[in-house]
């Protein structure tokens, strides 16, 4: 029996112990193709998850599923325990999106717009407050045709905010912005983590999921190929530390140092040497590589030039991801 009753509004700033947003072992078919293969994640209050991942990896679709926009073809997706499929009035006073699509109505002004969306919603956050959080207070009169690309991308964040949502999809939000537009964004989604709100993002901006993400999944060909905190996902690939081989040394005479991989690239006649070290000693294990290039150095009565000691980048987890040469983390 389908039931009608809604989950109790969380206090700003409330945390669950109980995830509200929850993914198990979802499938998303179109016709004979598998657009989603068997994800599955979890979102707490004042958590924001990212979902990467390549172009056609599935994303959207998973978007689409939670908004109850799409039945799952198998697995399942619950909101605050409710079906947003079956049960779509059990959890809409509670969930509100930016997509990448805007609905938009071009010949309305901004607060034309505003007060449409204002007069829609249970118990809407103050219109004057909405759009100077967003930045648009000074364009209340300008016609939504008349606005750029990012600011449209702000009325979007805008519109969704008025509800108070708890649970908020953020499906490339900062699309079309500029540096500053999409630094004001991320206050904004700081601010509203801060509040407890249970936040979903995809983007193709790995520095935004740098700034913002507690926790992120890669997505690739509808497959999660990595998920954890950026902590994790980034220590599992190890750390690299990089050096100019001085020039009266051979690549044979670098030293073996136990537990590293060593990779040498030569880029406008530079020879440099990465040496990339992984293991459980993840705060200990640069500092002993270091150790073992730098006493190098001192016997052979040189320095190594342009020293470098850096974790893995998101955005060469991203590539592994892509590639099909990236292993699970904790895998």
């Amino acid at each position: 029996m389908t039931t009608n009753t809604a989950p109790a509004r969380q206090t700003p700033g409330q945390a669950t112990s109980e995830p509200v947003v929850v993914v198990r072992d979802l499938c998303q078919k179109y016709g004979d193709f598998e657009a989603v293969k068997g994800i599955s994640f979890e979102i707490h209050s004042g958590e924001l998850f990212a979902l990467l991942g390549t172009n056609g990896a599935g994303k959207t679709t998973t978007v689409d599923t939670l908004e109850g926009f799409r039945r799952p073809s198998s697995g399942s997706v619950r909101v605050f325990g409710q079906d947003p499929y079956n049960n779509p009035s059990g959890v809409r006073e509670h969930v509100n999106a930016v997509l990448q699509g805007s609905g938009l109505m071009e010949d309305l002004s901004v607060q034309e717009t505003v007060d449409l969306t204002h007069d829609l919603a249970a118990t809407p956050r103050d219109k004057h407050e909405t759009l100077e959080l967003v930045g648009l207070a000074g364009k209340v009169g300008v016609p939504v045709r008349q606005l750029s690309g990012g600011q449209k991308r702000r009325l979007d964040l805008g519109l969704a905010l008025l509800s108070r949502p708890d649970v908020l999809y953020l499906d490339e939000p900062t699309t079309g912005m500029d540096a500053e537009g999409r630094i004001d964004t991320w206050r904004i989604i700081n601010q509203l983590k801060a509040e407890g709100v249970a936040i979903l993002l995809t983007t193709h901006h790995l520095e935004e999921a740098e700034r913002l993400a507690d926790r992120l999944a890669i997505m690739h060909r509808g497959e999660v190929g990595v998920e954890g905190t950026l902590q994790d996902v980034l220590a599992e690939r190890g750390d690299r530390v990089s050096f100019v081989l001085p020039a009266d040394l051979a690549t044979i005479d670098l030293p073996h140092v136990e537990g590293t991989d060593v990779a040498v690239e030569t880029h406008s006649g530079v020879v440099a040497a990465t040496y990339t070290v992984k293991g459980a000693d993840v705060d200990e294990r640069a500092h002993r590589v270091v150790a073992v290039l730098l006493s190098w150095a001192t016997e052979h009565d040189t320095i190594l030039r342009n020293l470098q000691v850096r974790s893995a980048s998101l955005e060469e987890v991203f590539l592994q991801v892509a590639d099909g040469t990236a292993a699970p983390v904790g895998g």
